[in-house]
């Protein structure tokens, strides 16, 4: 299988926390990934429109706009509805799962995630959008 995707893969990192951006920031970059940050729902949603990213990491417990309401407004767009949202949460309850998946996100990280995780999420989903388009 030859890869013909462009050579990096966009992130949108979402987290309201300054230490989790920065280490998911540095954990992706040193995968080799462009990565944008929003440290809230709403910049999230304003800089969506020109980053089009391949994939989101949303936090859950944000001010204002928190992770289910940020990853609901994505996925009623029809632009980003196919984008996949990867959740992250320092709760790992089954209800919060469960919320998750009712919004439209895909995965579950509970925080805080290692490196290894991070980029395991990417390359999962970087494979999942080769087959897309």
């Amino acid at each position: 299988m030859t890869t013909e995707a462009s050579p990096t893969f966009k992130v949108l990192v979402v987290d309201d926390s300054n230490t989790i951006r920065r280490s998911a920031e540095i954990f992706l970059k040193q995968g080799g990934h462009d990565v944008l940050l929003a440290d809230d729902g709403f910049d999230a949603l304003a800089k969506i429109n020109d980053f089009h990213p391949h994939l989101i990491f949303c936090d859950i417990l944000m001010p204002k706009l928190d992770g289910y309401q940020t990853c609901a407004i994505i996925k009623r767009n029809a632009h980003f509805s196919d984008t996949p949202v990867v959740m992250l949460s320092s709760k790992d309850g089954v209800f919060d799962k469960a919320r998750g998946r009712m919004v439209g996100c895909q995965e579950y990280l509970t925080k805080p995630f290692t490196k290894d995780q991070l980029l395991q999420a990417v390359q999962q989903f970087g494979n999942v959008n080769q087959g897309v388009k």
